[in-house]
C-alpha cells in the first residue's frame, strides 16, 4: 500500500503538533484535562509520567491514579458549578506558574495556583496550591512537597521576605507601593496599616523554588513559623513588583490557620 508511508509520516507530525501545543501551554492542558474528565490531553502531551501534587488528593502518579483523580475532580468542579479565568502566568527556567481564579457557586472566590515543570520531553509534574476552606470550611495541614534549598530572592522580595522571617511587620508592609495589597489564600485582602497588623507575627518560610520572570516572582516554600513554631506545611506565594521597586501585590497560596492575636 503505497500510501501508508504518507499516512504515517501524517500522524506522526499531528502528534508532534499536538506535543508541542501542549507543552507551550502545560496547565491549559491539566484545565482541559480536569474540566473533561479525559486524561488523553495529559498523557497524549506526555506519554512517560504525569505526576500531580494536589492539596487535597496528595500525590497523583501512574495511569491508574491519574484517571481516577481526573474523574473526580470532574465531578467535584461540575457539582460547584465552577467557572474558571487565569489571572496571570509567570514562565522562566522551564517552569510555568499559572494563577488562577475559580468561582463555586457563581458566589464564592476559590484562588488557586497550578505549577508545571517537565524534567524531560516525556514527563510533566503539577503542583496545584490553594485553601481547601472555601470548599469545606475548614483548614488542612499540608505536608512539604518540595525540600528546601539555598535560595534567596533579591531586591524588593527578598527584603519583605527577611522583614517577616525578623518579626519586622513595618519594614515588611513598608516594601509595598501605595495602594499594594496582600490577598489571602482564601481571597480576603489587607493594605496599609491593616496590612502592617497582619504581618504582625513572625512568619518563617524555607524557600523550595522561584520562578522570576523579572515582574512577578513566585516562590513556593514550606511555612516553618507563624507566630509560633508549626509543623512544615507547604504553600506559595506571587509577588508581584510595581517597576519601582516596590511590591504591588502579594498573593498567597496556602491552608495555613492564621494564628489568633490580640485585637484582630
Amino acid at each position: 500500500m503505497p500510501w501508508f508511508p504518507d499516512f504515517a509520516a501524517a500522524a506522526e507530525m499531528m502528534r508532534q503538533e499536538t506535543r508541542a501545543s501542549g507543552r507551550a501551554d502545560p496547565v491549559g492542558r491539566y484545565l482541559a484535562a480536569l474540566t473533561e474528565g479525559d486524561t488523553h490531553p495529559l498523557e497524549d502531551v506526555w506519554p512517560g509520567e504525569v505526576v500531580i501534587f494536589d492539596p487535597k488528593a496528595g500525590e497523583v502518579r501512574g495511569h491508574h491514579e491519574l484517571r481516577a483523580f481526573v474523574r473526580l475532580s470532574r465531578d467535584l468542579l461540575a457539582g460547584r458549578h465552577t467557572r474558571t479565568s487565569t489571572a496571570s502566568s509567570t514562565v522562566a527556567g522551564g517552569r510555568a506558574v499559572v494563577e488562577l481564579v475559580a468561582h463555586l457557586d457563581d458566589d464564592v472566590i476559590w484562588p488557586v495556583a497550578v505549577v508545571a515543570e517537565s524534567p524531560d520531553e516525556r514527563t510533566v509534574v503539577f503542583r496545584s496550591y490553594f485553601s481547601r476552606h472555601p470548599l469545606d470550611g475548614r483548614h488542612h495541614l499540608r505536608p512539604p512537597i518540595l525540600p528546601g534549598a539555598p535560595i534567596h530572592p533579591a531586591d524588593v522580595v527578598g527584603r519583605f521576605q527577611a522583614a517577616l522571617a525578623a518579626g519586622d511587620p513595618a519594614t515588611a508592609a513598608g516594601t509595598f507601593a501605595p495602594g499594594g495589597y496582600l490577598r489571602e489564600p482564601t481571597g480576603g485582602t489587607h493594605q496599609g496599616a491593616d496590612l502592617e497588623a497582619y504581618l504582625a507575627r513572625g512568619i518563617g518560610l524555607e524557600p523550595c523554588a522561584v520562578t522570576d520572570d523579572g515582574v512577578r516572582c513566585a516562590v513556593e516554600y514550606n511555612c516553618l513559623r507563624w507566630g509560633h513554631d508549626l509543623r512544615p506545611q507547604a504553600g506559595l506565594a506571587v509577588h508581584e513588583r510595581d517597576g519601582n521597586g516596590r511590591l504591588a501585590a502579594v498573593r498567597v497560596y496556602d491552608d495555613i490557620e492564621r494564628p489568633a492575636q490580640a485585637g484582630l
